[in-house]
């Protein structure tokens, strides 16, 4: 499964993107940074491929500062 990050070199850049995506209405989760991707602050956003351009557009319009789009594909195991 691959999943797609965006990374922050500050925890307030996170936060400020999380207002926009909220007002956009784009799905999104806050989530730790795994750990192959630690090189940020500790928080991330997970989003879906599909909105990454509508996503992008929103940092380039309100300056958001990131370390860039990241994707990590992973296997997860079942526990049952």
């Amino acid at each position: 499964m691959i999943k797609h990050y965006i990374l922050f070199p500050s925890y307030n850049y996170g936060i400020a993107l999380e207002s926009y995506l909220k007002r956009e209405k784009i799905k999104y989760t806050i989530v730790p940074t795994p750990r192959e991707l630690s090189v940020s602050c500790g928080i991330c956003i997970q989003y879906e491929k599909c909105d990454e351009e509508r996503i992008a557009r929103i940092i380039e319009e309100h300056s958001i500062r990131t370390l860039g789009f990241k994707s990590l594909e992973k296997e997860y195991k079942k526990f049952y």
